[in-house]
């Protein structure tokens, strides 16, 4: 199954300067317990951002210029198709990790999405969700986590 995974918040922004702008444990302890064993597929900037592969996930880097080492862990891809085939032949699930241009990306192969909502606005934010990047899925199931974060989990309907 192809999962995106993403937290937003109230005015669905992702990102500034190339990083969360924002730091909640209980979210992150929720993505680790979420992805691990599965595999993580991300764009060349949220790879930049990160230090190194997600340990205990297979590591997807989407980029068509490079600049990526394939390795332990890692794999290089350079198109939305490729990666849609591949992740038929893994034991898990494929969790499409950002950022907003891979999200975009694979909009119409995403079967579910995990959205953690955090309970803040972010001016100066420079990187948002599009208001109506849920158009098609219905809510089955909200987590509660610490802090005020909410999890919902979004099927694609079946119409």
């Amino acid at each position: 199954m192809i999962i995106g995974i993403v937290a937003i918040s109230q005015d669905h922004a992702i990102g500034r300067d190339g990083k969360l702008p924002w730091h909640y444990s209980a979210d992150l302890q929720f993505f680790k317990r979420t992805t691990v064993g599965n595999a993580v597929l991300m764009g060349a900037n949220t790879w930049r951002s990160l230090r190194g592969p997600l340990p205990g996930r297979l590591n997807i880097v989407m980029t068509r210029t490079g600049g990526v080492e394939p390795g332990d862990g890692v794999v290089r891809l350079s198109t939305t198709r490729e990666a849609v085939e591949l992740s038929h032949y893994l034991s898990g699930d494929l969790f499409v990790i950002g950022g907003a241009a891979t999200y975009a990306s694979f909009a119409d192969v995403i079967d579910k999405w995990i959205v953690t909502e955090i309970p803040i606005t972010v001016a100066d934010a420079d990187t948002y969700m599009p208001s109506d990047f849920l158009a098609g899925f219905e809510t089955v199931e909200t987590v509660e986590l610490e802090d005020g974060l909410v999890v919902k989990v979004l099927r694609r309907r079946q119409d």
